[in-house]
């Protein structure tokens, strides 16, 4: 077994009258090629053809999963929903961000029908999401901010001050008092970045 450069996601790796596909790969047109990002590795079974498979570097790229729990910083926000880059999936961060979208009647369980985006985020927030579906062809993450643990960990008021939460959907700039809707999350401490 001889690890050899790394290879990047669909490329071509040889055909397949010459190996046999192994982990990480998928034969198509008589080619087997890689179905994954990672180190190509042959290894030789008693004189029958070598096997070729692709092992995921340790380095290589986490991906957002359904399910996940995503910190995120919100971009921009219209009526409808609230555009975030993901930035660390659980406690691992990410080496290039993601795009997300949290919709409207995805930010809160209950009284969606009355939710208003700007009264949940604003750019800038720190936001803690789950993944609930990997959306479309721009690699646009759809996420929820439905649950109690959910929501805004990490805002700045406009004095550009770290506003501290006082209830679920308010936060207050501890140097003017300003109080500003948001939709606050109740951080469960394995979730916290510090």
């Amino acid at each position: 077994r001889q690890p050899l450069s790394s290879r990047p996601l669909g490329e071509r790796l040889c055909s397949a009258e010459e190996a046999t596909a192994g982990g990480g790969t998928y034969t198509r047109h008589g080619f087997i090629c890689a179905s994954l990002a990672g180190c190509l590795e042959r290894s030789t079974e008693d004189g029958g053809l070598p096997v070729v498979s692709v092992v995921r570097d340790a380095e290589s790229q986490l991906l957002p999963d359904v399910g996940a729990v995503v910190t995120c910083k919100v971009c921009s926000i219209n009526s409808r929903f609230a555009k975030v880059h993901i930035l660390y999936v659980g406690s691992t961060p990410l080496k290039s961000t993601f795009r997300g979208t949290i919709r409207r009647e995805d930010i809160r369980a209950t009284e969606k029908d009355k939710v208003e985006v700007y009264k949940s985020f604003r750019p800038g927030d720190i936001v803690l999401a789950k993944v609930i579906s990997l959306g479309d062809a721009q690699s646009n993450y759809l996420l929820s901010t439905a649950e109690n643990e959910l929501g805004v960990v990490v805002a700045r008021s406009e004095a550009g001050v770290q506003m501290v939460p006082i209830s679920w959907c308010e936060m207050q700039c501890p140097r003017t008092h300003t109080k500003d809707f948001r939709k606050v999350a109740r951080v469960q401490p394995q979730f916290l970045q510090t």
